[in-house]
């Protein structure tokens, strides 16, 4: 791959696409099979960024590790069913992803989600565009916010991890892109909010997905 080329690594769910919705229906289909209290939509902004054991943790405080297990394995039952209706790429990232694509930019994908679900969301909503690497939650590789699959992203494409973007929605990534010494551009139309964005280490804030052309190109 050449090297030279702007990269830039996106989270997925509250960057690339708005799958909330359908996470806390799943998870809520759950609690009510466990005959657990359900969440409110609002709260699951709060549940998710960390994979699906930081999930569980969060919609399941206070009970134990066996019920915690169990609820685990019906979601991952549940949510793999089928690629789900409501998910969506936000308004603006397919526009952003054609400009990048004339721009010729490395495009990679890295996710906290199940390594199979985020291929075939990627597969399924992006394939028509080049993203060269796509990686979700793998057992062997520490989960974001450790950067060594960040920076195995960038080793991959020849990039300096100095002069690669990091794009998210939460605290996770923007200390991904801290700890992987990388260009954090905060997203403020996914899950969380521009205090958490900027307190832990955004370099950038945008409102729109086209506002990071501009971030990039003025570099």
């Amino acid at each position: 791959m050449a090297a030279g080329k702007k990269t830039i690594i996106f989270d997925l769910d509250g960057t690339l696409i708005d799958s909330l919705e359908d996470i806390a229906v799943c998870m809520n289909q759950v609690l009510k099979e466990l005959n657990l209290p359900i969440h409110k939509m609002e709260d699951y902004k709060y549940f998710v960024g960390g994979g699906i054991s930081v999930l569980i943790d969060n919609a399941l405080k206070g009970y134990s590790n066996e019920i915690k297990e169990e609820a685990t394995k019906k979601f991952k039952v549940i949510y793999d069913q089928k690629l789900h209706s409501k998910t969506k790429p936000y308004d603006g990232i397919y526009e952003l992803l054609d400009e990048l694509e004339k721009l010729d930019v490395n495009l990679a994908i890295l996710s906290n989600k199940p390594h199979e679900f985020t291929l075939q969301y990627a597969n399924s909503l992006f394939d028509k565009y080049n993203f060269k690497e796509i990686h979700g939650q793998k057992q062997t590789i520490p989960k974001k916010p450790d950067p060594i699959a960040a920076i195995n992203i960038a080793k991959n494409f020849d990039a300096n991890c100095e002069e690669v973007y990091f794009v998210g929605d939460t605290m996770v990534d923007m200390q991904t892109a801290k700890n992987a010494r990388m260009i954090a551009i905060g997203v403020l139309w996914g899950f969380r909010d521009e205090k958490e964005l900027s307190e832990h280490g955004a370099d950038f804030l945008v409102n729109h997905p086209l506002e990071i052309l501009k971030i990039i190109n003025d570099k």
